[in-house]
């Protein structure tokens, strides 16, 4: 039986892809996320958003307020599906999603330039959006609302595969000194050029989702049975 190594725990029907698949897999939470005690300014219009833990800390900040605040007044540009799905199931208005944070960068610059924006941030965040931004003049105000902390864990085996759904989780895997003889399988671009500077077994999600890493994985080491 083929298996694989998660960078972060799944939930029972993401591990019930695997099983059925007669995938054997191993998880552990390769990267912990807390979120300090922080002010976001709530009186601008645009906000963006690389991560569901950026909307995470921006709800917590609302909710924190004693007072009735309209959502819908927030238009939101944001990495991801899911980060979408979480935007709109809490209320906000999403204007524009792309695939990872360069994609988003370049959106803004062609079809924004003029808006003011807020990006709610993690102190691991990569520089590929404000580096784009700066270059082309685009305003924003960067705001660090969570903190990514690497919870480094060393495996004594080989996997098939290793699952990683963050550029954090990657540079996690790899402070123990583990292994870079398996796939990687990406949940997007950054995570791979995060990945590519330890292995050229490369696989990358078609969408930005934990569950289509698993299919990937799934499809790719089957046909290697």
């Amino acid at each position: 039986m083929k298996t694989v190594l998660s960078t972060k725990i799944l939930t029972p029907p993401q591990k019930e892809l695997l099983l059925n698949a007669k995938v054997g897999f191993v998880e552990y939470d390769a990267i912990k996320i807390d979120f300090p005690s922080i002010e976001i300014p709530l009186n601008f219009s645009h906000y963006l958003f690389t991560s569901k833990n950026g909307v995470r800390a921006f709800i917590k900040v609302i909710e924190s307020k004693n007072e009735e605040i309209d959502r819908k007044k927030y238009i939101c540009f944001c990495v991801g599906d899911k980060t979408k799905q979480l935007l709109e199931d809490s209320g906000f208005i999403v204007s524009e999603i792309a695939h990872n944070a360069s994609d988003l960068a370049y959106i803004l610059a062609e079809r924004h330039k003029t808006n003011r924006f807020i990006y709610i941030a993690g102190n691991l965040r990569r520089n590929e959006l404000p580096e784009i931004l700066s270059k082309n003049n685009v305003w924003y105000r960067e705001i660090v609302a969570y903190h990514t902390h690497l919870v480094p864990k060393q495996f004594e085996r080989n996997f098939d595969g290793v699952l990683f759904f963050s550029p954090s989780g990657v540079r996690s895997y790899f402070e123990s000194g583990n292994s870079s003889n398996s796939i990687f399988f990406c949940i997007g671009k950054t995570t791979a050029e995060e990945a590519k500077e330890h292995n050229d077994q490369i696989n990358i999600a078609n969408k930005p989702t934990t569950e289509n890493v698993l299919v990937q994985a799934i499809k790719e080491l089957s046909f290697r049975t």
